[in-house]
C-alpha cells in the first residue's frame, strides 16, 4: 500500500514433538505379533524348509527340491492314500454343510421366533461344545459300540433291529458315524453364529415383507439368507477349514491308521500316520509329512479365500 511493496510470509510451523504416549499405544500388539509369528509363521515357513529335503531321521540329507511332493502325489501307495484322504475330507464338509449348519439353520430360526423358551434351548445345543473333544470321542465310540451300544440298543427296541450294525466297524458307515458324531458336537457353535445373522436383520424390513405376502420358504429364500450372508460366509469358512483339518475326533474313535481299511483316513490322519508314525524306515518320513502339510495348507487358505471372494460377490448382489 502507498507504493511500498508488502512481501506476506509463510507462518512458520513448530516441528511437532514425538508424542510418547501414542508411541508407547503401539508397542502392545508386538507380543501377539511375536507369539504368531513363533507358533503360527515360523512352522509353516520350516515345514516349507523341510518339505524340500531328504531327511535321515532327524538328519537333514539332500536337497530333493520338489522330489517329496512328487511321491506324495505320483508313487505308491502315498498317492492312493492321499487322494483317498482328500476326498474323505470333501466328503466331511459337504456333509457338516448338509446336516450340521442344515439343522443348525432350523433351530436358530426357531429360537429367533421367540419360541418358549428359547434361551433355554441356546444354553442346551451349545452344552456339547463345552466338552473335549476327546471325551466326545470316547462317548460316541460306547455309544455306537455293536454289542451294548445305545444306538442299536435303541434301535432293537423300536423294532428296526436290522438297521443295527457295527457303525464303527464297516467302511461303509465308519467314516459317516464319525461326521455326525462331529455335527453333535459343532452344532451349537454354528446356532449361536447363525442366530447371531438372524438377529442383524431389520424387524421393519421382515415386517415390511410379510404385509406384502412373503412367508414361509419364500421368506427365508428371498429375505433373510442374503441379508445374513456374512454370517453364512463366516459358518461356511469356519465348517470348510474344520472339515480339512479333522484329526482329533477321528483320532479318538478309530485311531491313526483309518480303519477299518483306511476308510476313516483324513488329510491330517494320514500326515499325522506319515510325519510320526511311519515304520518304512527310508528316511522320507518328515520330508514326506512336511509335504503333506503345505499342500494341505494351500488346500485351505486358497478353497477359503475362493469361498469368502464368492459369498463376498454374492453378498454384493
Amino acid at each position: 500500500m502507498n507504493g511500498t511493496n508488502v512481501q506476506l510470509q509463510a507462518p512458520k510451523h513448530k516441528p511437532k514433538s514425538f508424542n510418547w504416549r501414542k508411541g508407547f499405544i503401539h508397542l502392545f500388539p508386538i507380543p501377539a505379533l511375536a507369539v504368531f509369528t513363533l507358533f503360527i509363521v515360523y512352522p509353516i515357513l520350516a515345514a516349507f524348509s523341510y518339505s524340500l529335503f531328504d531327511w535321515q531321521g532327524l538328519r537333514k540329507g539332500a536337497f530333493l527340491g520338489i522330489g517329496n511332493f512328487v511321491t506324495l502325489f505320483t508313487k505308491e501307495p502315498f498317492n492312493t492314500y492321499f487322494w483317498n484322504s482328500l476326498a474323505h475330507n470333501a466328503y466331511y464338509f459337504v456333509l457338516e454343510m448338509i446336516f450340521q449348519n442344515g439343522i443348525a439353520f432350523v433351530l436358530a430360526y426357531i429360537i429367533f421366533s421367540k419360541v418358549k423358551g428359547a434361551e433355554l434351548f441356546k444354553m442346551a445345543y451349545f452344552l456339547p461344545r463345552l466338552l473335549s473333544v476327546i471325551v466326545v470321542g470316547f462317548l460316541w465310540k460306547l455309544m455306537l459300540n455293536p454289542n451294548f451300544g445305545a444306538v442299536n440298543v435303541f434301535l432293537k427296541q423300536i423294532g428296526l433291529e436290522q438297521w443295527a450294525r457295527p457303525w464303527l466297524g464297516e467302511p461303509v458307515t465308519a467314516l459317516t458315524a464319525i461326521i455326525l458324531a462331529n455335527c453333535w458336537f459343532g452344532i451349537g457353535f454354528a446356532v449361536l453364529i447363525l442366530l447371531a445373522g438372524l438377529h442383524s436383520i431389520s424387524q421393519e424390513v421382515l415386517e415390511a415383507a410379510r404385509l406384502d405376502g412373503v412367508k414361509g420358504f419364500r421368506l427365508i429364500r428371498s429375505i433373510i439368507l442374503p441379508m445374513m450372508m456374512q454370517s453364512v460366509v463366516i459358518i461356511t469358512v469356519f465348517t470348510f477349514v474344520q472339515a480339512f483339518e479333522a484329526f482329533e475326533l477321528v483320532y479318538a474313535m478309530q485311531g491313526s491308521q483309518g480303519e477299518p481299511v483306511h476308510s476313516t483316513d483324513t488329510l491330517a490322519v494320514f500326515f499325522y500316520r506319515t510325519a510320526f508314525g511311519s515304520s518304512s524306515g527310508d528316511g522320507t518320513a518328515i520330508g514326506l509329512g512336511s509335504a503333506l502339510a503345505v499342500t494341505l495348507f494351500f488346500i485351505i487358505a486358497s478353497l477359503s479365500a475362493v469361498f469368502m471372494a464368492l459369498m463376498k460377490k454374492k453378498d454384493i448382489e
